[in-house]
């Protein structure tokens, strides 16, 4: 009856591993579609080697996350981070606004408290809070800044674009915080 069960999870395993695979596929594939359909897109060989290494990078380093804990909680907080250090390269580059520093400094210092952390549920429950705050502060720096100050709405943007990456900052610590509480149960368990 295990290697039955065992035999289903490989599979329900395997169908998410193609999925997620898939759809970076397919997020890569968009522009080249896109160019296909309108004149508004422009990608160069190197931005599509660029987007496949950004993509790609993002898949792996959840895959390897995945391997190293079982916990549902322990990866949906890595996904979450992944995804939110994605999205934060990725519009810093399409803005290329001169604020693009700020937020590499971000994803720097979401990766040191990882390591820090020994990629420890705990530790990086507080390491994502560390960066939901240096984020809220970035976005308060940029909103009151005197080049912001000199686009209309510039400020309100700014505030809202940071408070849109804290709040996904934020879900990542509550995951991870959800993992370290249930690795703690678990250890009580087997202690009592």
């Amino acid at each position: 009856m295990t290697g039955s069960g065992e035999r289903v999870a490989t599979r329900r395993r395997n169908y998410w591993w193609i999925a997620r695979w898939s759809a970076a596929l397919a997020l890569l594939l968009m522009p080249l579609v896109m160019m296909q359909i309108s004149d508004e897109w422009h990608w160069t060989p190197r931005g599509f080697i660029f987007a496949g290494i950004m993509i790609g990078g993002a898949g792996l380093l959840y895959e390897i996350a995945e391997r190293a804990s079982g916990s549902r909680p322990f990866r949906a907080g890595v996904a979450v981070a992944v995804v939110t250090s994605f999205l934060t390269v990725w519009t810093t580059i399409v803005r290329d606004d001169g604020t693009g520093i700020g937020f590499f400094l971000l994803i720097l210092a979401a990766a040191t408290g990882g390591f820090a952390a020994w990629f420890q549920p705990a530790g990086m429950a507080r390491a994502m809070l560390g960066v939901a705050v240096m984020q809220v502060l970035l976005g308060v720096a940029i909103a009151t800044a005197p080049s912001t100050a000199s686009t209309p709405d510039g400020g309100f943007r700014a505030l809202l674009f940071s408070g849109a990456f804290t709040v996904l900052w934020l879900v990542s610590a509550a995951c991870f915080r959800a993992a370290a509480k249930a690795e703690d149960k678990a250890a009580r368990r087997v202690d009592s």
